[in-house]
């Protein structure tokens, strides 16, 4: 995705420590640790989902596929 060197995240933890102080920060911090965990949940649930609907669509044209294949053998049959 993207990547954050060490000097960076030493900046953003000191501007954050400044912004909310050091009783605020630890509470902050939990909260947005749920929150990247419920985006991740909610991100792999989607792809899961996806990935069904595709399986599906695969089998459904696999079926359509057999079932014209069958009426063009029984349609040449009769012939």
């Amino acid at each position: 995705m993207f990547s954050i060197g060490m000097q960076e995240l030493i900046i953003i933890l000191i501007i954050a420590l400044l912004v909310l102080g050091p009783k605020r920060l630890p509470e902050v911090a939990r909260a947005l640790g749920r929150g990247v965990k419920e985006f991740r949940k909610a991100t792999r649930e989607v792809k899961e989902s996806i990935d069904i609907e595709g399986e599906l669509k695969k089998i459904e044209d696999e079926i359509i596929s057999e079932e014209i294949e069958e009426k063009e053998k029984a349609k040449n049959g009769r012939k």
